[in-house]
């Protein structure tokens, strides 16, 4: 009976972090609409982190971060953020685990792509030009990964010599029903 507790204990364990993996990252909200630049960080301070803001802080730059439907993420001493507004601990512990990143003291700077895959990954430095080629190399399937749209509707032409016909007038809503009197 012990051994049998024991295992099944051992099964809703493992199992049930493998479902809680499945689905609940803040990255799964962006898949197809943008693409997701992580930041992560030991501290506030962290020259990498702050480089890369400062770069940030370009209008050109920004622009360009812009345009290629970018969404910057951070995590700083274990605290993450999504353009600058705070995610919960379970949403940065998420966001850590759909990384599937390895412990380690250096910063991450992790680029998603529409598609939710990992397109580039550095540990030093990060330029934010290269990340801009980085995207511009992709191929066109992920750049135009969005979600679709329905095409126009458009009004049939009538026919060659065919009379034209005025369109119906909307009809009156129709009269709702009477209470009876009890």
């Amino acid at each position: 009976m012990l051994i049998r507790s024991l295992t099944l204990a051992t099964l809703l364990a493992f199992a049930g972090t493998l479902f809680a993996a499945d689905g609940d990252s803040p990255l799964d909200m962006d898949k197809g609409r943008a693409r997701p630049l992580i930041v992560i960080a030991p501290s506030t301070v962290d020259p990498t982190w702050v480089s890369l803001k400062k770069a940030l802080d370009d209008p050109a730059n920004r622009k360009g971060f812009d345009d290629r439907n970018m969404v910057l993420y951070s995590v700083l001493n274990l605290m993450g953020q999504r353009e600058g507004k705070d995610l919960g601990p379970q949403d940065t512990a998420a966001l850590i685990r759909s990384l599937k990143l390895g412990a380690g003291p250096k910063t991450k700077v992790i680029l998603v792509g529409k598609d939710g895959e990992k397109k580039l990954e550095q540990s030093d430095a990060v330029d934010l030009q290269a990340i801009f080629k980085t995207i511009d190399e992709l191929p066109a399937t992920e750049k135009e990964a969005t979600a679709p749209t329905p095409p126009p509707v458009t009004e049939p032409v009538p026919a060659k010599g065919a009379k034209a016909t005025k369109p119906a007038k909307p009809t009156k809503p129709a009269k709702p029903p009477e209470m009876p009197d009890d």
